[in-house]
């Protein structure tokens, strides 16, 4: 069986607020890479229930939060997809994605 890595290092100010965050990902090439924010999903199948840590630095601007937020809701209609085949379900999710960038003024009607 083989192992890899990924790494998530943060720095916070005195108030516990984050002021840089890293990655780095073994298989991927990506060492001490530099972002703004970072938000990460996982299940736990004993409560059935999903745990999250998101983070972002003082220095993230809304625009580019934004537009982050609206990429994971795409991403999460195409991980659907694949995960279940529910295409009905999938295109409905990218309703949603495109009706959070018209009201989130990313993109206009």
């Amino acid at each position: 069986m083989r192992k890899t890595q990924i790494t998530i290092d943060v720095e916070l100010d005195e108030n516990h607020i984050p002021e840089s965050i890293t990655w780095n990902a073994q298989d991927g090439g990506v060492e001490k890479e530099e972002t703004k924010a970072t938000m990460i999903s996982v299940w736990d199948d004993k409560t059935m229930e999903a745990l999250r840590i998101d983070l972002w630095t003082k220095e993230m601007p809304v625009d580019q939060m934004k537009m982050f937020i609206h990429q994971i809701l795409v991403s999460l209609g195409n991980t659907y997809q694949r995960a279940t085949g529910e295409e009905d379900v999938a295109e409905w999710l990218e309703q949603i994605a495109d009706e959070f960038a018209i009201k989130s003024a990313i993109r206009s009607v």
